[in-house]
């Protein structure tokens, strides 16, 4: 910056500027506000159908995404500008006061020159002694000044056009408090590209810095997309090949550095594809175009003649981080043909194509990193949207299940299918409560039908896929509630699902039924079906205008389907006992608890998961307030506390609940006193004038046994029992 431009410079303009934008960052939060609690709420709690059930809900939800990222991006670039502003204002009151110095105690003037440059003279003659000492430091104090200037306003700059360049179309999330954490953030992925450009070359100091840096940026925007970019993406698959294998074999504390640094670098390459920018574009097109090529560390060693495919190496990096949609749809488009090119049986040969050739172990893990399909399913794990897209073909579908029994894919598969069809990615932290929409029940009834398949269904369920095939359980528990009851129950298991029919009863029994067998999957079942009753007694007795008639009806109804889904769950148990696989009751127990401790974390937070999904369509259930967070939270939550701290109930029953799962009548007796303390607590919260405490419990041990009878009728018409 030149000396006259600081000196005389007016920054009324970017004042306003700021004002403008302080002004456009609170509109937007107010329409945010508005687009998340009326039009976001109203669109997911609405009945769609036809078109409206896809591309309507699917514009609402995505429209209202973007007045977050635009509050996001605004607020950074408000940001960016006042502290520009003020540090500009800060360095020109220092330069005045430096010329003001200057003159006054030494006797010198300052001239701005053509071309920026400035020169100093002596403003008295003749020059007193020390002039020229004391000329020097004035011009090297004004420098510096005018140094500082420069790179505010040139960084500032740089910074605002990253931001805008992550976006080709709407805002981005890139997030920064000041100018100064936006341009460290540049300046740091400049640097690190440059570290990454040759791994072979990295001293243990740079890794470690490497290390640090990913582990404190993997989330943002900014740092992201300008790393990968700048680094290039057959850069970025060579990188991670060679430092793969550099480190082949590493132990003790080189292996967690690896680990970290695997798992950071992913999370870092997934933020970079949320960019629109130039660069990121040409980053994506390069891995697509490269994902044939074979990486090879040191092309001139014979052991390893083959090398890694740019598949292998950059669905090593896909195990951690949410992908961009779009990257993971072109992406896997292109892998899932070649994985499914192999002639024979739907699934079969994969193996053979993926593990063949010496290749480097890419993962620092139990994985090896070989097969490319692993990593890619964990990306989709992490985006819903992109799961479901790439699961609704039915031939994709049938081969990645399929596959499963062929590879080791089988819990990466299962965790991408619990996405697709709950709507949450692994390890989401949700605030929200997501409707099922048409397409995920749909593929939902793909997975329970293929699972209760005769002979091959159950193989299905093992101890890699049972939990999640369990949580997708617990998930649509609505619908299997509904699937179980059959037509007019509608009004009793309410539901914000858009096909909430969409279930088959046989598929759902046998479903249930081998699910259970696995510890952690039957654990998920019990729970999701332990929230869901809980939940739906309250609603019922602390609104009684939610069911046109008696309520005692509507709570035989739930405490009946209770005993049938609980009864399928006690049945497979037991039948597993005889057939001899049950596993440990110590591992039933901790899995029951492990997951009660994971729903019940999800209830303090005051989100259903899908469990109780009680938004309904019906105006009695918009209008109350109980349900205006979208489910009845209290009573479930009390359920869970009983399950998981193994509680011990007063009165005729005294032992454990569900702590002998493997016996039929302490199964029984579990879920009759589960249920029926639901309803007393519900009876007792609420002051319900119409139910009282005897006959409640009365009444829903009589229907729960009912539920229980029917669940082994049913099991008897649809799955052959060793007990039978």
């Amino acid at each position: 910056m030149h000396l006259d431009a600081l000196r005389h410079g007016n920054f009324s303009l970017l004042n306003t500027a700021i004002s403008d934008w302080g002004k456009v960052v609170k509109n937007l939060k107010e329409l945010e506000k508005r687009a998340r609690d009326d039009m976001k709420a109203k669109a997911d709690r609405a009945n769609w159908a036809g078109v409206n059930a896809t591309v309507s809900r699917e514009f609402i939800s995505k429209s209202a995404g973007e007045f977050s990222d635009a509050v996001t991006q605004a607020t950074s670039i408000h940001n960016i500008l006042k502290d520009t502003h003020d540090e500009l204002v800060d360095y020109r009151d220092k330069l005045k006061q430096a010329l003001d110095d200057g003159f006054e105690k030494d006797r010198l003037s300052v001239y701005g020159e053509v071309g920026g440059t400035f020169r100093i003279i002596a403003a008295v003659h003749p020059e007193p002694p020390g002039t020229e000492e004391k000329a020097t430091a004035l011009r090297d104090r004004i420098q510096v000044l005018l140094n500082q200037a420069t790179t505010s306003d040139s960084t500032a700059a740089r910074a605002l056009r990253a931001i805008a360049e992550q976006a080709d179309y709407g805002f981005s999330g890139a997030k920064h408090a000041d100018r100064d954490s936006a341009a460290d953030a540049l300046k740091k992925a400049d640097a690190m590209a440059k570290l990454a450009k040759d791994a072979k070359k990295m001293s243990p100091e740079e890794l470690a810095e490497f290390q640090r840096t990913m582990a404190k940026y993997k989330n943002d925007e900014l740092f992201a997309a300008q790393f990968a970019a700048e680094l290039g993406g057959k850069e970025t698959l060579q990188f991670w090949n060679d430092l793969a294998e550099i480190h082949a074999g590493a132990r003790g504390e080189e292996l967690k550095q690896l680990q970290s640094i695997q798992k950071d670098l992913s999370m870092t390459l997934a933020t970079a594809t949320l960019s629109d920018a130039d660069g990121m574009q040409d980053w994506k097109k390069k891995v697509l175009d490269e994902a044939t090529t074979a990486f090879r560390a040191n092309p001139s060693d014979p052991m390893r003649p083959h090398g890694a495919l740019g598949y292998q190496v950059m669905s090593s990096l896909m195990h951690h981080g949410k992908y961009d949609a779009e990257f993971l749809d072109a992406y896997g488009k292109k892998l899932l043909k070649m994985d499914m090119a192999p002639a024979g049986s739907v699934g079969m040969g994969t193996n053979d194509l993926w593990k063949s050739g010496n290749v480097t172990d890419l993962v620092f893990g139990r994985d090896d990193g070989r097969d490319p399909l692993i990593g890619y399913m964990k990306a989709l794990s992490h985006n819903p949207e992109a799961a479901l897209e790439t699961f609704d073909d039915k031939k994709v579908f049938e081969h990645m299940l399929e596959s499963t029994r062929y590879t080791d894919r089988d819990g990466s598969v299962a965790h991408a299918l619990e996405a697709a069809v709950t709507g949450y990615g692994d390890g989401e932290k949700t605030t929200d409560i997501r409707p099922h929409s048409r397409e995920q029940v749909a593929l939902m009834q793909q997975v329970m039908h293929a699972v209760a398949q005769p002979e091959t269904g159950a193989d299905l369920v093992n101890k890699a896929t049972g939990e999640s095939f369990g949580d997708m359980a617990a998930a649509y528990m609505p619908e299997i509630s509904l699937s179980v009851s059959g037509k007019g129950a509608e009004s009793i298991f309410w539901t914000n699902s858009q096909d909430p029919d969409g279930l088959d009863k046989l598929d759902v029994t046998r479903f249930l039924y081998e699910t259970a067998r696995d510890p952690v999957g039957r654990a998920a079942i019990i729970v999701g079906e332990s929230v869901y009753t809980g939940s739906s007694l309250e609603a019922h007795i602390a609104r009684p205008e939610m069911f046109d008639g008696k309520t005692e009806d509507a709570v035989k109804a739930i405490a009946r389907n209770a005993g049938i889904i609980e009864g399928i769950v006690g049945h497979s148990v037991a039948d597993a006992k005889i057939a001899g696989d049950l596993e440990a009751e110590k591992d039933a127990n901790t899995a029951l608890k492990t997951k009660g401790d994971v729903v019940k974390s999800i209830l303090a937070a005051g989100v259903g998961v899908g469990t109780v999904a009680l938004v309904g369509t019906a105006p009695a259930v918009a209008a109350t307030a109980a349900a205006a967070s979208g489910f009845f939270g209290g009573i479930a939550g009390m359920s869970v506390d009983r399950l998981i701290d193994a509680q011990e109930i007063d009165g005729a029953l005294d032992h454990a609940l569900y702590d002998s799962g493997g016996q039929l009548n302490d199964s029984l007796e579990s879920a009759n006193v589960q249920t029926q303390q639901s309803a007393v607590d519900a009876i007792g919260e609420h002051g319900s004038e119409e139910l009282t405490e005897d006959a409640t419990r009365n009444m829903i041990r009589v229907a729960l046994q009912e539920g229980w009878t029917d669940s082994d009728g049913m099991l008897e018409d649809s799955h052959a029992r060793p007990a039978a």
